[in-house]
């Protein structure tokens, strides 16, 4: 099935289950529409259905393509580069512009400078910290809904890979916050109280990373 959206021609990837209840439209970074709807729907009837939600799909293609400007940008530290590529396996930062090899896996790289400036902030703020608490193992991952994770059972706290790309003050605040938890396992005023005296500007950090 084929439909036409802003005047380009859309793919559509349609799956009839027999235990779907509702119909859900999703737009994946293939950019191709795909709905997911009950095995007794016909085709007419999911065209209807596409032609009813047009705007929001809409929505959803603006999201995606915003989505996929933003992984081809290069932003180490909270400072955006304009990405060059180039022959080799090495990334090199200039004043305005990130050299990039075109057999760097990315991910890697940043990972690979993660580990090291990630395991210094955390020794930092552990011996900066107020209180009394235990020093924890440090993991490092790509999340999708959360800048770190303490387990205080397993005395670790996680951290998102993505704070590479964010500004130094916003990982030191996930830090604390973090470590934090280590004195209060929630989110009281009494955890804010610990966390606020370890890292007293942390209302404005806490707000600027509400808009990432």
């Amino acid at each position: 099935m084929k439909i036409m959206i802003d005047g380009q021609q859309i793919d559509v990837i349609v799956t009839k289950k027999i235990g779907t209840k509702n119909t859900y439209l999703r737009v994946k970074r293939d950019l191709k529409l795909y709905v997911t709807t009950n095995a007794l729907i016909s085709d007419k009837k999911i065209e209807m259905i596409i032609k009813e939600n047009m705007l929001s799909i809409m929505k959803m293609y603006e999201k995606q393509y915003s989505k996929q400007e933003k992984e081809d940008e290069f932003y180490y530290l909270g400072k955006k580069y304009d990405k060059v590529l180039t022959i080799g396996k090495e990334v090199t930062l200039g004043d305005h512009k990130a050299f990039v090899g075109k057999e760097v896996e990315l991910e890697k790289w940043y990972k690979k400078q993660a580990v090291k400036l990630f395991k210094e902030r955390l020794d930092k703020w552990y011996h900066k910290f107020c209180y009394d608490i235990p020093y924890p193992s440090l993991t490092i991952r790509k999340m999708t809904s959360r800048w770190g994770v303490c387990n205080s059972k397993l005395k670790k706290v996680t951290l998102n890979l993505e704070l590479i790309k964010k500004e130094l003050e916003c990982l030191d605040y996930v830090i604390v916050h973090e470590l934090s938890h280590f004195k209060e396992m929630n989110h009281s005023d009494r955890f804010w109280k610990v966390v606020e005296k370890n890292y007293p500007n942390y209302k404005e950090v806490r707000k600027k990373m509400k808009n990432y």
